[in-house]
């Protein structure tokens, strides 16, 4: 080691690198970067860190430490956000104007003297523009917008934060709606500002779609608080979440100025949360409209019918009246010719069964046993049964033999047959 060579302290090298920048960079510059870290302290002071990122992997290739004094930050922070309708924060991509300073103890750091607010509301376009064309050729930026909303549409999942007052209002308005109509809500949590935002949603969009055959919409609602605290829903993957979910998406996150990813997806979009609720109630209210139009369309043509019917019926009645006449005449006419026919024949009938019954009386009397004795024949009876055979006969047997005028016992001595 050459102990001769001149040696430098931490802070005379410091001091050299100082006075070396100052000489060699002395005016200022425009800067491209992103904004990282942004935090005001309690003197009104502004550190952040500018970054630059890799387009494709988008990892962090250049860092710089930056600060905005008071005084400047006070007046651009105003004139920033008055031009672009966001706060100046993290994840902003600026184009500032920045002198470059080492200071011995806290070393390199750039300092902002101005801002062009036209370059960042061109990113934010920009990021937007990129965001939708992706959608777009993905083919699902239209896809919730296609979506056919259920009526009535009264239940409702809810995506907001529980303590923001544009929830309770959104709540308010649903409840106290003139017309009485019954909403059923139900709340999941998100964060809906800052970094965590993005995140949050798409949970509790995952946490719906578990129970998504519960509800008939989502509503995405965030009322109140800064402009700057919407960059979450012009990012890539909440809205693509939203694009793709089976149920059609409201969006009303408080601002009218930009439409941003979220609303251009979303099925509906309305301004502030009560919007949301005054859509749903309007909703309703027509599905209630057409119901009644219905019904009063449904009465009247039954009136119709029924009158046309009963006048049917009527004219009917009286043609069944007039054919049933006419049966019955021609069926009394029938009958009376029936009846006359019918003792017609009983007479005929009548005059052929005396006839019979006085002739079959004249045979009977011809072949009666009493006429038949008179006219000398016998009957010759053994235990008062009629003898009609000799074989019948045996020698001492007795024997009555009926006349005519009396009776004559016998006894059988021979018999002497053919």
């Amino acid at each position: 080691m050459n102990t001769s060579t001149t040696s430098f302290s931490l802070s005379e090298l410091n001091g050299a690198v100082k006075a070396a920048i100052r000489e060699s960079l002395p005016d200022t510059y425009w800067l491209r970067a992103e904004t990282s870290d942004v935090r005001r302290n309690q003197n009104g002071h502004c550190y952040l860190e500018f970054v630059e990122k890799d387009p494709v992997t988008q990892s962090i290739v250049a860092r710089a430490r930056g600060i905005i004094w008071s005084n400047v930050f006070q007046m651009l922070s105003v004139y920033f956000e008055a031009e672009t309708g966001q706060a100046f924060t993290s994840g902003l991509n600026v184009l500032v104007s920045v002198s470059v300073d080492f200071h011995e103890l806290y070393g390199y750091s750039l300092t902002v003297v101005d801002i062009d607010p036209s370059f960042t509301v061109g990113e934010m376009a920009r990021n937007r523009q990129r965001v939708l064309k992706q959608l777009e050729e993905e083919g699902v930026l239209t896809l919730n917008k296609e979506l056919t909303l259920a009526e009535p549409a009264n239940r409702i999942a809810v995506i907001s934060s529980p303590t923001a007052a544009g929830y309770g209002d959104f709540h308010d308005q649903l409840e106290n709606n003139p017309a009485g109509f019954v909403f059923y809500t139900k709340l999941f949590p998100a964060i809906m500002q800052g970094e965590k935002s993005e995140q949050s949603i798409i949970d509790a969009l995952e946490r719906i779609y578990l129970h998504r055959e519960l509800f008939d919409a989502v509503a995405i609602i965030r009322g109140g608080g800064a402009t700057s605290e919407l960059s979450c829903f012009d990012s890539y993957l909440l809205a693509t979440n939203c694009a793709q979910f089976p149920l059609p998406v409201v969006s009303g996150i408080g601002h009218e100025r930009d439409v941003t990813v979220l609303d251009a997806v979303a099925h509906t979009r309305a301004k502030t949360p009560t919007a949301v609720a005054e859509f749903f109630i309007t909703r309703v209210t027509e599905t209630a409209r057409q119901l009644l139009d219905l019904e009063d369309r449904v009465v009247r043509e039954s009136r119709t019918i029924l009158q046309k019917e009963q006048s049917e019926l009527f004219s009917f009645s009286k043609d069944v009246v007039h054919v049933s006449n006419v049966l019955l005449q021609r069926e009394s006419s029938f009958v009376l010719q029936m009846g006359r026919q019918l003792a017609s024949s009983a007479k005929r009938m009548m005059e052929r069964g005396v006839h019979f019954v006085s002739t079959n009386e004249q045979y009977i009397r011809m072949v009666s046993p009493e006429n038949i004795l008179k006219r000398g024949y016998t009957l010759t009876l053994k235990d008062g049964k009629i003898i009609k055979s000799i074989r019948e006969l045996s020698p001492g047997e007795c024997l009555s033999t009926r006349f005519a005028d009396g009776t004559v016992l016998s006894e059988v001595k021979t018999s002497t047959g053919n």
